[in-house]
């Protein structure tokens, strides 16, 4: 393909002479003598055949199809300057981004990170802590961690690579008026998660416990729906291990045991990259420090 292309020097001069109008000012910018950078232009007119430039005055500017050729040539160059700058930020010092609900990074994630970069020192890790709903449209991390992905397009459910378990059970603050009996869970209120609300379906499917509440709160972050859970607001869908210190503290308490959920958590790597070593190193860390966990 590239037999066709006159040279990459050739290429920059004409773009250069273009864009500042005159071979001098190209020359400088450059670092090249008056005369290579003429040079160049009339081994590009010799390649093309046709003329690309024209006087204008004491310059010189582009007709018609010099003007379309310098356009492609500036956002070719600028394609290769970012590529290049990006390939050698990953060799040097390489970067992984990931995206995760801010519930997950700063309950879960942010606290282990330090035996990660005890793995990996040379790894820059970019987190994105966001919603479940704009995790959702984010299109530049390499990677995606979630547990809920039923409204993720079927080519990312497809790339999904599980971690382990995801466990959830309905909590509440101690002595809120909440009682689990002959299959039925009774409440006087609901939280449930804006954008992942899916939790208290599967938790049914799960269970064959049913669900009566009055009353329904929602908020978009699952730590919204513990701290609501805790002011004694009603009773939250949570996963185990984002409110184990609360259930430690004993300033929540689980009204079941945690059932598991089929999906888990998993990651979802970005479409349209290859999944690079160190996302996949990342991955394995992820499901090694997530584990197993059984229910209490």
């Amino acid at each position: 393909m590239t037999d066709h292309l006159p040279p990459l020097s050739a290429l920059r001069a004409f773009e250069a002479v273009v864009r500042l109008g005159s071979v001098s000012a190209a020359a400088r910018e450059l670092g090249r003598t008056h005369g290579a950078v003429s040079k160049q232009l009339r081994t590009l007119h010799d390649h093309a055949g046709l003329p690309l430039l024209e006087r204008a005055g004491t310059g010189l500017k582009a007709n018609t199809a010099g003007q379309a050729l310098a356009a492609a040539i500036a956002e070719g160059l600028a394609v290769i300057t970012r590529g290049y700058a990006e390939t050698l930020r990953d060799v040097r010092a390489p970067e992984l981004h990931v995206a995760c609900s801010a519930t997950f990074a700063t309950r879960w994630l942010a606290p282990r990170l330090a035996g990660f970069s005890q793995q990996r020192p040379d790894l820059r890790l970019r987190l994105s802590m966001t919603s479940a709903r704009e995790m959702r449209e984010e299109r530049d991390a390499d990677l995606v961690i979630l547990w809920d992905r039923g409204n993720y397009p079927p080519e990312d459910r497809a790339r999904a690579i599980r971690l382990g378990d995801a466990a959830f059970a309905p909590v509440a603050a101690p002595g809120c008026l909440a009682t689990v009996a002959d299959g039925r869970l009774s409440a006087p209120c609901r939280i449930v998660h804006d954008h992942t609300h899916r939790a208290w379906d599967l938790w049914r499917e799960a269970t064959g416990i049913t669900v009566e509440s009055p009353r329904t709160l929602s908020f978009p972050h699952t730590n919204l729906c513990i701290e609501a859970a805790i002011a004694g607001l009603g009773v939250a869908m949570v996963e185990q291990r984002l409110a184990a210190k609360e259930l430690a503290d004993g300033r929540l308490v689980a009204l079941t045991g945690f059932a598991a959920f089929p999906e888990g958590f998993a990651a979802i790597p970005n479409g349209r990259k290859p999944l690079s070593g160190s996302a996949r190193h990342f991955i394995d860390w992820l499901a090694a420090e997530l584990g197993p966990q059984a229910p209490p």
